[in-house]
């Protein structure tokens, strides 16, 4: 999303982002919700070297 961005969270607290582009997590591994922060790239490049370690 364009920011900036006020999020309302399902308990009524407020999330508010003075980035000019922010994206919102939706994987739910993220340490700064309700913001991304990338945690899904880490988990899935862990999973795909764990895949090439077992073909070899």
């Amino acid at each position: 999303m364009e920011g900036p961005v006020e999020v309302i969270c399902a308990d009524g607290t407020s999330a508010v982002s003075d980035r000019f582009v922010v994206a919102v997590c939706t994987c739910r591994r993220t340490r700064t919700p309700p913001w991304c922060d990338t945690s899904h790239r880490r988990r899935a490049g862990q999973r795909t070297a764990a895949a090439t370690d077992v073909d070899e």
